[in-house]
């Protein structure tokens, strides 16, 4: 099993910044592909941004792109998310995500990952 928790929420005004990390535990491997997501009531989960298990590859939801920047340190098992320029409309729950996967691959859909942290809010007031 895996386990992963969230941490760096918290409240920010506009044009601020957050960084959140995911530590993961347990069945650690270096090949576990990583992804955040969001989620505000009475909406689906949205994908945010992904990052392959080596680091390689990433990929941003057009909402972030260029604002937020995921990295992961496969030595301390953690995947990060830099968050700048936030806008009200970033506020939401923040999940990070994992799979174990073969290959260098991005995963952008929820239903592709099996593990989840439980999350931890954004708040950004105008």
């Amino acid at each position: 099993q895996v386990q992963l928790v969230e941490s760096g929420g918290g409240s920010v005004q506009a044009g601020g910044s957050l960084a959140l990390s995911c530590a993961v535990s347990g069945r650690t491997s270096s090949t576990i592909a990583m992804g955040w997501f969001r989620q505000v009531p009475g909406k689906e989960r949205e994908f945010v941004s992904a990052i392959s298990w080596s680091g390689g590859r990433t990929r941003y939801a057009d909402s972030v792109k260029g604002r937020f920047t995921i990295s992961r340190d496969n030595v301390k098992n953690t995947v990060y998310l830099q968050m700048s320029s936030l806008k009200p409309e970033d506020t939401a729950v923040y999940y990070c995500a994992a799979a174990y996967k073969f290959w260098d691959q991005i995963l952008a859909v929820s239903s592709e990952y099996p593990y989840w942290g439980q999350g931890t809010q954004v708040t950004v007031s105008s």
